[in-house]
């Protein structure tokens, strides 16, 4: 395993992030397709083993059973001072008005039902899932400081956004002594590059570790684009993300994949890692040989050439992955 840097924390994290969206209890949330305990075990137990250090979920992944499920193989495999443990507030975890969003109150809540599913007094990164436009900033990054201080959290860090929503957290927290936010955990992969226009040359100006979700563009870069699976099905966020255009960028991965005998998901995430601007893309694994692709990606190394053939047939996209409403003067 390959370690690195997570931003300006200090904290040494696996080049590889576990992500923890496919545990969960069936039919609790929106997902029917993810795995209960006794599957979740040894795909966890193997990444840990293989040095897998950084594990991410969420108080919304199905229900808050991902956070028990997680909590449960981590009390039983122990060595917690060793693990990154890092989960999300934001989403509706329960009914009534303060069920939702990122006041002080539903922080101040949510902190503690996350550590008492976790099994643990601390997470290493408290995330924010999603810009809460209905709170001021200033109400949320200061109760993300007061979990840090309380000691529940060690670094606070945010998910995906528009780059000026986050460069005014920054500077909020700086202009009242405030934690700052130490990681971006936005949406970034080979069919979804927006992020490059500004949200990751901001991150690599300001020290900040880039965490990205569906580096595998949930399962279309490590397939052919005709083919479906369980949850490709019944995704429906998924199927708001990407475009039929992408399909001309995920042929040529095969191509390459064909023409190098090295899956097309250890190609795609091996181009990702070339960025230098990423620390740890999180992925999710439902089967041994997904978190298997991931580890052995590591060692797989794209040339310039590759890279520019991968990436020359890209089309703007739309943006993806966090709400267009909380643009200023919309909500």
């Amino acid at each position: 395993m390959k370690y690195v840097k997570l931003g300006s924390t200090g904290i040494d994290v696996s080049r590889i992030c576990l992500g923890a969206l496919s545990f969960g209890t069936p039919g609790k949330g929106v997902h029917n397709w993810t795995l209960d305990l006794d599957q979740a075990r040894p795909l966890m137990l193997h990444a840990l083993e293989s040095g897998v250090n950084f594990v991410d979920t969420a108080n919304v992944y199905s229900a808050g059973s991902s956070e028990q499920i997680v909590g449960q193989i981590l009390g039983e495999y122990g060595h917690r001072d060793e693990i990154v443990l890092a989960t999300k507030v934001h989403g509706r975890t329960r009914p009534g008005p303060n069920g939702v969003g990122l006041s002080r109150k539903a922080i101040m809540t949510e902190i503690d039902n996350s550590l008492r599913r976790l099994g643990t007094d601390y997470v290493d990164v408290y995330q924010i899932h999603r810009w809460d436009p209905a709170t001021p900033i200033e109400v949320t990054m200061e109760a993300l400081h007061d979990v840090v201080k309380a000691g529940k959290a060690l670094h606070i860090g945010a998910s995906s956004m528009w780059a000026w929503e986050f460069s005014k957290a920054q500077y909020v927290a700086d202009a009242n002594g405030w934690t700052r936010f130490s990681t971006m955990q936005n949406h970034y992969n080979l069919i979804y590059r927006e992020e490059e226009r500004e949200m990751l040359p901001l991150c690599e100006d300001q020290g900040i570790g880039v965490i990205p979700w569906s580096p595998l563009a949930r399962g279309r870069l490590a397939r052919q684009w005709d083919s479906v699976s369980a949850r490709s099905e019944t995704d429906e966020f998924g199927k708001m993300l990407y475009c039929d255009s992408d399909r001309e960028i995920v042929d040529r991965l095969a191509q390459l994949s064909e023409k190098r005998e090295v899956p097309m998901a250890q190609l795609a995430l091996a181009w990702m890692l070339s960025k230098s601007t990423v620390t740890s893309p999180i992925v999710g694994a439902s089967k041994m040989s997904h978190l298997q692709d991931a580890i052995d990606a590591l060692d797989v190394v794209l040339d310039e050439e590759e890279i520019s053939y991968l990436e020359e047939l890209y089309q703007p996209h739309n943006v993806a992955g966090h709400p267009i409403t909380s643009l200023p003067g919309q909500h």
